[in-house]
């Protein structure tokens, strides 16, 4: 009876990694639609990597800048 316990062992073993893979492989597959859809938009950029863009709304000429306007 002992081979008979051992063997239910490890096919409960068996059945954990069959478990972990697959929960590993959902979390990366999840991470990687996550950094898909960051690249697509662009939100995953922090300020640092952009500087070339300002944050919140644009500020208006002081006066007595001049603006040139196009007619």
């Amino acid at each position: 009876m002992a081979k008979r316990s051992r063997q239910t062992f490890q096919k409960y073993q068996k059945e954990q990694a069959r478990r972990q893979k697959q929960n590993n492989k959902a979390a990366r597959r999840l991470q990687a639609k996550q950094r898909q859809a960051e690249a697509v938009t662009g939100m995953g950029e922090s300020p640092l990597e952009r500087p070339d863009r300002q944050s919140g709304p644009p500020s208006a000429p002081a006066l007595g800048d001049r603006v040139s306007e196009q007619t």
